[in-house]
């Protein structure tokens, strides 16, 4: 049988063993780095965290500043590094973030495939995604996955990762974290944005446009207005890509009073494209821009609506209550060789079938807030109620004969409640923070069959405590420790499938500190452990989804920026990452999609009116597979993933037009070494190579009037 003894298997990767030893080596560490600010801050005897901020928004503002005192491993991507780093996507954005992958679908950004220290990246199904504090998957209890991703680079101001256990506030689903993506802010005078950016792929010679265009502001003393329009048009850098995005955002904040405030978000988003989808490796050698999926495509649209009430009755209260609602319609087109010949995905076998998945998602939810202030203690109440009501079909037709057929007719009812409460508690002058918490969660789903009329029910009711610990050493040092446990329920197509599998659990620890070195360097280092119980990965040899037992995935994230000089900024980052299934047939074995290393760095430039970055990833190689397969099987259904490096550069300039007008233009290479890598298991076309994309050049042209 095998184990973790590494003097068993020479061919293993190095393990990280967290045991009682190197924990305490670990904290004897900080202490050692931390003992003489320690002892100064005592002396000193002030309080030196920032006064609790009484918010029924338990993130707080997307800020670098905000991000250096959260008990937790945070990363704030602020807009200007979104949007001035020559990302392809949100994707590419994303990528250098210490402890996340990112496999990049399709180019465009449709379909994101965004994982966190370990956890599967596929669909982004390890995450709570949000946008500006919302869930945004069609259905945030019954499909977490991220088969519609309503977001697009242009109307966002900032990107909130929170890697790590959050459940005690955000509920189900982040065994990984919380990704909050934050739209632009309505301004307090009114302006305009006009942005295009064009993207060309240097093999095919494909072009992708994207435009954007933004106006808002006080509309009247209590009213505050604001519009996005983001229209993006083209072809990925593959063949069989065409891809049109439509995506449309009203705000509207309006002031009754000192004490009431409401905010409103009406959203809608369209997406129709065509999906290259994988090649078999001698396809992918031959030509990487090429599909030999000539069926596969996509078409989503999905309306949103958000409601927030903001109750400030004194100084030390704040009441939020907090709605949404979103009717959302997608549908994947999949060739199928139903043959029995082969595996029905397999790219080099032609289509016998054309499949397609319609979901259809109502989803409405309620959540009242209350932070209160008393003394040192910070009292967060909240509630939660989600009601899911889905429409599941497959229908089939035949090539041969153009007959149609309904393989799945499902219908699917989820009602959620949550009750959490937590006190973050202040000591010494409000340098040590503790905040206990406790969140109790009960789901309950109804599936029907429409073709069988056999139903199925699934209930989990699950306790989530939590504790955080952050304590400010001095003012250069900030240390913190934190335990959650998360919960993810059985999915729809988990559910519905021949097979029990259970809901599953995980514990995520972290201990770690950020230290301002000297004024010009700051540093922070974290250390991670999570403890899956019961993860769920789909057996392609059976087609069920099995509860895999018991997993581990444990690791370090350094991350270290250095502004030189008024000019020079420069960052670096690392993530040592060690993943281990603990029982089952594949015990012993590592993770899928969980590379060991990742290194990244970056410099930024800036001169009177100019600015220049550039940005480089290494990724180590990893398995696809739950069984580690080495070698490449021949239709590329398994096999090692390879490492790569990639670069992005960028070159852009200001010019000032008068009447605060202000024009950048610039010029963007990604992928600069055009870097030849892949990844596998995408659900539509699960067998093959997924090739990433190849250097592609990107004009823009911003216009803030």
């Amino acid at each position: 049988m095998p184990t973790s003894d590494q003097s068993s298997s020479p061919n293993r990767r190095p393990r990280l063993s967290f045991s009682a030893g190197s924990t305490f080596l670990s904290v004897s560490f900080l202490a050692t780095v931390a003992s003489p600010t320690i002892v100064q801050a005592q002396e000193q005897a002030t309080a030196l965290l920032p006064g609790i901020e009484v918010t029924a928004d338990w993130l707080g503002p997307p800020t670098e500043e905000s991000e250096k005192t959260y008990t937790g491993a945070r990363t704030v991507v602020e807009e200007e590094e979104l949007q001035d780093t020559g990302a392809l996507n949100l994707e590419d954005a994303l990528r250098p973030v210490p402890g996340v992958t990112v496999l990049d679908e399709t180019g465009t950004g449709i379909l994101p495939n965004i994982g966190i220290r370990g956890l599967n990246p596929l669909r982004s199904e390890r995450l709570q995604i949000l946008l500006d504090g919302y869930p945004i998957a069609i259905g945030p209890y019954s499909n977490v996955g991220v088969s519609l991703f309503p977001v697009t680079l242009p109307s966002l101001e900032a990107v909130d990762i929170v890697r790590g256990g959050a459940s005690v506030h955000y509920g189900p689903n982040n065994v990984g974290g919380v990704v909050n993506f934050v739209t632009k802010p309505i301004p307090a005078e009114t302006s305009q944005t006009l942005r295009e950016r064009v993207t060309i792929a240097e093999e095919t010679g494909n072009v992708f446009t994207d435009t954007y265009y933004r106006v808002g502001g006080r509309a009247t003393d209590k009213l505050d207005l604001q519009f996005q329009a983001n229209v993006q048009r083209g072809d990925g850098f593959r063949d069989h890509s065409d891809t049109e995005v439509d995506n449309l955002i009203l705000d509207a904040r309006y002031y009754l009073n000192d004490q009431h405030e409401l905010a409103s978000q009406l959203q809608y988003y369209r997406v129709d494209a065509e999906l290259p989808g994988a090649l078999t490796p001698q396809a992918y050698e031959q030509d990487r821009t090429q599909s030999q999926r000539p069926y596969d495509g996509y078409e989503a649209d999905m309306s949103r609506a958000t409601f927030t009430w903001t109750y400030t009755p004194a100084d030390n209260v704040e009441f939020q209550w907090r709605n949404f609602v979103h009717d959302a319609d997608r549908t994947f087109f999949f060739g199928q060789n139903l043959s029995g010949n082969g595996h029905w995905a397999d790219p080099g076998l032609d289509s016998t079938h054309v499949a397609d998945s319609p979901r259809l998602f109502t989803v409405l939810s309620t959540e009242p807030r209350l932070a209160i202030r008393q003394g040192r203690h910070d009292i967060t109440l909240g509630a939660r109620f989600v009601s899911e009501d889905v429409e599941f079909d497959v229908n089939r037709l035949e090539l041969s004969s153009g007959n149609r057929s309904v393989a799945r007719d499902w219908h699917l009812d989820t009602r959620a409640a949550a009750l959490y409460v937590s006190d973050t508690m202040s000591f010494m002058d409000d340098r040590l923070t503790v905040t206990p918490g406790l969140r109790f969660e009960d789901v309950d789903m109804d599936f029907r069959d429409n073709l069988s009329g056999n139903t199925e029910e699934n209930n989990a009711e699950e306790l989530l405590p939590g504790l955080t610990v952050g304590y400010q050493a001095s003012d250069d040092l900030f240390v913190f420790a934190n335990s959650q446990r998360s919960l993810v329920p059985v999915q729809i197509a988990q559910t519905t499938r021949e097979g029990a599998v259970a809901n599953e659990t995980a514990w995520n620890h972290e201990l770690g500190a950020r230290l301002q070195v000297t004024p010009d360097l700051f540093s922070s280092a974290t250390l991670f452990r999570i403890d899956y119980e019961d993860q769920i990965q789909f057996n392609r040899s059976t087609s069920r989804f099995e509860n895999l037992g018991e997993t581990r995935h444990q690791g370090i994230e350094l991350a270290n920026r250095w502004n030189l000089n008024s000019q020079w900024e420069l960052g670096l980052g690392y993530t040592f990452l060690d993943t281990e299934q603990l029982s089952g047939t594949n015990e012993g074995n590592e993770l899928p999609n969980a590379p060991t290393h990742k290194v990244s760095a970056d410099a930024v430039y800036s001169y009177q009116a100019w600015d220049a970055s550039v940005n480089w990833v290494y990724v180590s190689e990893s398995y696809s597979d739950a069984d580690n397969t080495e070698e490449e099987t021949s239709n590329g259904s398994a096999g090692k993933l390879p490492d790569y490096h990639l670069v992005t550069a960028r070159v852009g300039r200001d010019f000032a037009l008068g009447a605060d007008r202000v024009l950048n233009l610039g010029l963007a290479v990604n992928n600069l070494l055009d870097e030849d890598y892949y990844f596998r298991g995408v659900d539509v076309s699960p067998v093959g190579r997924v090739p990433q994309p190849g250097r592609s050049f990107i004009l823009e042209a911003q216009l803030d009037f």
